[in-house]
């Protein structure tokens, strides 16, 4: 994956299991709002916000974080070996 910036819109590798209903509602699409430091680990951060509602996950355009490492990551092919998508999260 190339490197990612603020304002890009990324989408989740689950997003291939989802059925085109819920595909159309943004499911697993996110946008990227920046980049912290843990002021703790100095450990890079992405920070970034859902662009979809799902009650049953209590994600209401929720702002997330997660280590630059993990979100960089690639998919676990033993435990998704059909997913199609190489990154975690990929610019769309």
């Amino acid at each position: 994956m190339s490197r990612i910036k603020i304002g890009d819109l990324v989408q989740h590798f689950k997003r291939e299991t989802l059925s085109p209903e819920d595909r159309a509602k943004n499911f697993y699409v996110y946008k990227i709002l920046g980049f912290a430091t843990h002021t703790e680990t100095k450990e890079r951060l992405v920070i970034y916000q859902a662009l979809y509602n799902d009650p049953s996950k209590n994600i209401n355009f929720g702002i997330f974080a997660r280590p630059y490492d993990m979100f960089m990551s690639e998919v676990d092919r033993e435990k998704y070996p059909d997913i199609k998508q190489k990154y975690r999260f990929e610019v769309i």
